[in-house]
């Protein structure tokens, strides 16, 4: 039997409710910038890193700006939004702190290292995550393996010993392509394909249904 030796995180979505916020602040730097926005994009970024997604809005949606100022735009608006009230879900920092009691965590973002740290410092979470990555200091966003790859290497434990949470779908199948147990919250917003749901090792509707006994018992049950 394969023990789990680490528990990795994604933050979009799965601690924080705030795919909808990146969505609204894209969308606004679209228009007020010469860009268009086209069904399906805001689904299509998730996952991707600040510079893909950054070159994503200025090549495939036309926003008439330098990539980096898109991003440093967009990370802008998200920080204001932040410092009024951190919107994390339900149940979320319970979890945390119940998780890291047992296990060693990490985070694994498309977010950019700025908004993760801010997200953490503010929602007093810092302190819980022995490694945090963002996709923008790998070489590839998901659906790629790379983020959480790095995330278990800062750990110092094999994939193989980590599971992930997620909810998309490309953070689905990027933890699914690093060789960990997949745990699906999937995204009620912007709900994960069915192919990356069936990844997943357990799927639950919310991350305050999380235990580290489920956890436990899920790790025993895929080895």
């Amino acid at each position: 039997m394969t023990s789990l030796a680490a528990v990795i995180f994604d933050l979009d979505g799965v601690l924080i409710d705030s795919e909808g916020l990146w969505n609204q602040a894209r969308m606004q730097i679209a228009d007020e910038n010469g860009g268009h926005w086209a069904e399906g994009a805001q689904r299509a970024m998730m996952g991707m890193s600040s510079p893909e997604w950054s070159q994503y809005m200025h090549e495939e949606l036309g926003v008439d700006m330098d990539p980096d100022q898109i991003s440093a735009t967009v990370v802008s608006r998200l920080e204001r939004l932040y410092r009024e009230h951190v919107p994390l879900l339900p149940g979320a920092r319970q979890v945390v702190a119940a998780f890291s009691e047992v296990w060693p965590l990490g985070l694994a973002s498309s977010a950019n290292r700025p908004i993760i740290e801010l997200v953490l410092q503010l929602s007093q979470l810092s302190e819980r995550f022995k490694a945090t990555v963002s996709s923008e200091e790998v070489p590839a966003g998901k659906p790629a393996p790379d983020v959480y790859l790095e995330a278990a290497r800062r750990l110092e434990v094999d994939p193989e010993r980590c599971a992930a949470v997620e909810d998309s779908t490309n953070g689905l199948l990027s933890a699914a392509a690093a060789g960990m147990t997949v745990i699906a919250v999937p995204n009620q917003e912007f709900p994960p394909a069915e192919e990356a749901i069936s990844r997943a090792a357990l799927v639950v509707d919310a991350i305050d249904q999380l235990t580290p006994g489920r956890v436990e018992d899920l790790a025993g049950s895929t080895s």
